[in-house]
């Protein structure tokens, strides 16, 4: 089912002054929703291809994962600008995958960064799964 959402307010992003800058690492330190629209709650994507399949390697479930994430937000006739909240989930994190992970959202997003927030995990729902990422994005 695809959505036509009609045109709307995109959400106001806020980094503070007196703050790091955040953007560099790919997420901004608070995204405002406008007072209307519809609030969409996307589940985790993995970097699973189409057919389920699974690559071994991180960078490449990660770009999967945001293509994948791309797809669900096309699919509710909205784009990475809409996109207000991500959180994403790695196993075994360390400090060389945070080049990955940056790379992918800004990638993604460039200069419209959501608010974000990094869990490391031991392991998904699958044990080939090495990245997830949710959203909340605001549809219209």
């Amino acid at each position: 089912m695809t959505h036509q959402a009609p045109a709307a307010a995109l959400p106001v992003i806020v980094n503070p002054a007196q703050l790091a800058d955040p953007t560099p690492f790919g997420y901004s330190t608070a995204v405002l929703a406008p007072a209307t629209g519809r609030l969409a709650f996307i589940s985790g994507q993995g970097g699973q291809d189409a057919t389920g399949g699974l690559s071994p390697d991180f960078a490449a479930q990660v770009r999967q994962a945001y293509a994948n994430l791309g797809a669900v937000l096309a699919a509710l006739g909205a784009g990475p600008a809409r996109v207000i909240r991500l959180t994403v989930y790695v196993v075994d994190h360390d400090m060389s995958k945070l080049g990955v992970l940056s790379e992918a959202v800004i990638e993604m997003f460039g200069d419209r960064l959501p608010a974000q927030t990094l869990v490391p995990v031991p392991k998904l729902a699958l044990d080939p799964m090495l990245f997830e990422v949710d959203a909340v994005a605001l549809i219209d």
